[in-house]
């Protein structure tokens, strides 16, 4: 099975993630960047209203084609309980993913709120069947223990 993890990651925590997903479960990496780089400053101004309104921006990439993949795994960090306007931007830039299956997982401080269950609304528009959500604090981060449950929803997801 094809995997795919595409992921935005302000502070690297997202990125960590992604990187040990791709170590344990393989398959290809995309980290999704806004063309116009934040400062500490604009991230949690700018970046943190366009989450509240689940706005998308200009990313890089542009497009997203997931046609030679089978499973679709998204990471977003939390900004103001939603997911990064990047993340919002690469779902809308998501091309052949209809009938692919996909695992979310989201970093945060503490609560990730409703950031999940958006992101999956905004998937299954696009008809891809979401068949995990994780979230992951920077406690479970640094335990270790949520990652493994993330790995093995990736690993159960490729069986499917």
């Amino acid at each position: 099975m094809n995997v795919i993890t595409i992921f935005h990651s302000y502070s690297g925590i997202t990125r960590g993630v992604a990187e040990k997903v791709k170590t344990a479960c393989g398959g290809d990496l995309i980290e999704v960047k806004p063309k116009e780089k934040y400062s500490s400053l604009s991230a949690y101004s700018l970046g943190c209203f366009r989450a509240l309104r689940e706005e998308g921006e200009p990313i890089d990439p542009e497009t997203i084609d997931v046609a030679a993949y089978d499973l679709i795994v998204i990471g977003t960090p939390v900004w103001a309980w939603k997911a990064t306007p990047p993340i919002n931007a690469a779902i809308a830039a998501l091309k052949n993913c209809k009938g692919k299956r996909a695992v979310l997982y989201a970093t945060c401080g503490s609560s990730a709120r409703d950031t999940l269950s958006i992101l999956k609304k905004a998937l299954v528009a696009k008809s891809v069947d979401v068949t995990g959500e994780f979230v992951l604090s920077r406690k479970d981060i640094d335990e270790g223990t949520k990652i493994a449950d993330l790995i093995a929803g990736v690993n159960a997801a490729q069986s499917l």
